[in-house]
């Protein structure tokens, strides 16, 4: 197998043959040309070291076969029993050699004479343009020139490593072209932590594993891979091998390409892996494949993903119109914002939950933070948390080191759900803080600078395994109930007061009818009030009333007809209050009014804590009323549970630091005299 330096060596003679496309080719479109070459170069190594097998078995049986004969029973059983096969004798090399002015016409008889199932992965990179293309900017014969003799056969590379020069040619192009990738391909460690935190075990029975998200192929790949490399018994190995079975959806072509390919590569026939958005339902007659694990039968042993982060979902370039035909179905808890389709993914992979009665499942998930906390009380983000917790879904979150993927350094976080907790885990939510559980990378890897090891991964286990026994205690492991992430939301009215603790007035237009209802209303809510009323009559004589309303006082319609009738004596006949009201109606009138000031705000308050008792405790202000909202929110904040406070430096120590700096700044600039 490759070393490290062979695969990183590996990687940027790649990257080189990608930069020489420059100028011919755009930056986004380097892929194109160079992935599609590789696939189909590691392909024909593999059916070359095939066909040297084949030939061998052959002439120990025939040791006499003529070469020409030979070739053609290899041939034919190529054709006939290898999971993919081609029909022509060409070869990369093959190709090269000959006339160079039929080099195009030669190569696509090659690809053409490729099985159906390689050209499934060929058309999904579209490779038959991309070749026009190389070949009108005289590119075909230097690409093929690199790649003829490469030795990318699984003998020197094993599937696991090719996929990490996948996977880091991919990290590269996506810089190269500027594009803000939301995928973040998994680092190996990083999955066989996921597989060790589920236990992923086969025991004589099938077992089932899906990623809606499966990129290249890698979280699959290396779940399945680790399940193996933990059995030491060879004959239990095979037969553990043919239980497995892997299920998984991908969205972009290429990256489908690739993983396909690779399933072939293993000759992997417990592999399904469908080109489709599995967050939409499918639709056979439309261009966007969906779901196409989306049966009743569709259900998963173990379900593992390191879905897009902050990927929109809505707006044109997405597709809110498909994702809200099931939101009545699978998303009835809740639709988050439509830039980050994160818990989207979480809630497809909770419909594919086997039963509890059928030994239900267990998943695993990667997001970033803001699953965790983003969306208000009532809001699609808080829903979905609220129906996960209050179904008791949720087991563990293990917070990572910082700098472990190849695409970001950001924090993030593994999240542990099973439909059927054992015991000691129900109504619990474990939260480990692993974040410093990594050693630093030889050489950094894009953004990947550090590394969680063997040791690092047996310590969170341990913490997982133990953590949950009575007694068991470590500073970097809590264990909540369920209801410790719930709030109430609370909207508080309460008076404003003023640097003396005086209650403050503001004066704001009465917007509303004049009316004693309406007044006996804010008179309820505020207290004694100080109207202003301007009216002018039909004749155009404008007038200005005070009027105060208190406990004690006349209503607001006994007062202000009192004033009308002494200013206007020809309205005295029209009799009782409310009638010269009626009146006014036809008039001019306009009234601004002094009250306390309020302030309205939205208190969140801890589930189990009185709401009363809270408002008056924390507000410390008369309040005028309050509405708890009519469902609770649901929140995780992992960095504010394991916070831990560290005191400012001592002034004196500050000052002494700015001294020596300014010193040192002095020696400095001496220095440039």
């Amino acid at each position: 197998m490759a070393t490290q330096e062979t695969l990183n060596n590996l990687a940027n003679e790649i990257w080189k043959s990608a930069e020489r496309l420059r100028g011919k080719f755009k930056a986004y479109e380097y892929q194109s040309v160079i992935l599609p070459i590789i696939v189909i170069r590691r392909i024909e190594c593999v059916l070359i070291e095939k066909r040297e097998v084949t030939k061998k078995e052959i002439q120990s049986k025939r040791p006499d076969i003529a070469a020409k004969n030979l070739d053609e029973m290899v041939k034919k059983m190529e054709l006939s029993t290898y999971s993919f096969s081609n029909t022509t004798s060409w070869t990369l090399d093959s190709i090269y050699q000959e006339d160079h002015t039929i080099m195009e016409k030669n190569f696509r008889d090659y690809i053409n004479g490729f099985s159906e199932n390689i050209q499934e992965i060929i058309d999904h990179f579209n490779y038959r343009a991309v070749i026009g293309q190389m070949k009108k900017n005289g590119r075909l014969v230097p690409i093929i020139n690199q790649y003829r003799n490469e030795d990318l056969s699984p003998s020197r590379i094993s599937n696991i490593e090719m996929g990490y020069i996948y996977e880091e040619l991919l990290r590269r192009f996506s810089e190269q072209s500027g594009e803000e990738a939301g995928e973040h391909f998994t680092p190996r460690e990083v999955i066989r932590l996921m597989v060790e935190l589920l236990d992923v075990s086969v025991k004589d029975k099938h077992i089932s594993i899906y990623d809606p998200a499966c990129g290249t192929g890698g979280m699959l790949s290396v779940a399945k891979t680790h399940v193996l490399d933990r059995i030491k018994d060879q004959n239990l190995k095979s037969r553990t091998e043919t239980l497995i079975t892997l299920h998984g959806h991908e969205i972009q072509p290429q990256n489908y390409a690739i993983c396909k390919a690779d399933m072939l590569i293993k000759n992997d026939t417990n592999a399904y892996i469908y080109y489709g958005n599995s967050l939409i339902p499918h639709d056979p007659e439309s261009d966007d494949p969906g779901d196409q694990l989306a049966g009743e039968s569709d259900k998963f042993d173990y379900m593992l993903s390191n879905p897009p982060f902050g990927v929109t979902w809505g707006g044109e370039d997405g597709y809110e119109k498909e994702a809200r035909r099931l939101e009545k179905t699978r998303y009835k808890a809740g639709m988050p914002r439509t830039n980050d389709g994160a818990l989207l993914f979480l809630q497809t992979i909770i419909s594919k939950m086997k039963p509890v009665n059928e030994g239900g499942s267990k998943v695993a998930i990667i997001f970033n933070g803001s699953p965790l906390s983003n969306g208000d009380c009532g809001q699609g983000e808080s829903e979905i948390r609220r129906w996960i917790l209050e179904n008791d879904w949720l087991d563990a979150i293990v917070m990572l080191p910082d700098q472990l993927f190849y695409n970001t350094g950001i924090y993030t976080y593994i999240w542990l759900l099973s439909n059927n907790k054992p015991k000691a885990h129900k109504e619990r939510v474990m939260i480990i803080d692993a974040r410093g559980q990594f050693e630093k990378e030889p050489k950094s890897f894009g953004y990947k600078r550090n590394r969680i090891t063997d040791d690092h991964r047996a310590w969170i286990e341990k913490q997982y395994t133990q953590g949950w026994n009575s007694g068991y205690e470590n500073e970097n492991l809590k264990i909540f109930s369920n209801t410790d992430f719930a709030y109430h939301k609370v909207a508080v009215t309460f008076w404003q007061t003023d640097e003396n603790d005086q209650p403050m007035m503001i004066t704001e237009d009465f917007d509303v009818q004049l009316s004693n209802s309406n007044v006996k209303k804010k008179f309820e809510l505020f207290g004694d009030l100080n109207f202003s009323v301007n009216l002018v009559s039909p004749e155009g004589e404008t007038k200005e009333y005070s009027i105060q309303i208190t406990e004690d006082s006349k209503s607001f319609e006994a007062q202000l007809s009192a004033h009308v009738n002494a200013d206007f004596p020809y309205l005295k006949d029209i009799g009782a209050a409310s009638k010269v009201m009626t009146k006014l109606k036809t008039w001019e009138v306009s009234a601004k009014y002094t009250h306390k000031h309020y302030i309205q705000d939205d208190e969140y308050i801890p589930y189990g804590e009185d709401i009363e008792a809270f408002s008056e405790r924390e507000i410390a202000k008369p309040i005028i009323k309050w509405e708890d909202r009519p469902q609770l929110g649901y929140e995780i904040l992992p960095n504010k549970y394991f916070y831990k406070y560290e005191p400012p430096k001592p002034a004196d120590e500050i000052l002494n630091e700015f001294w020596n700096l300014e010193k040192e700044a002095e020696q400095i600039l001496k220095g440039l005299k």
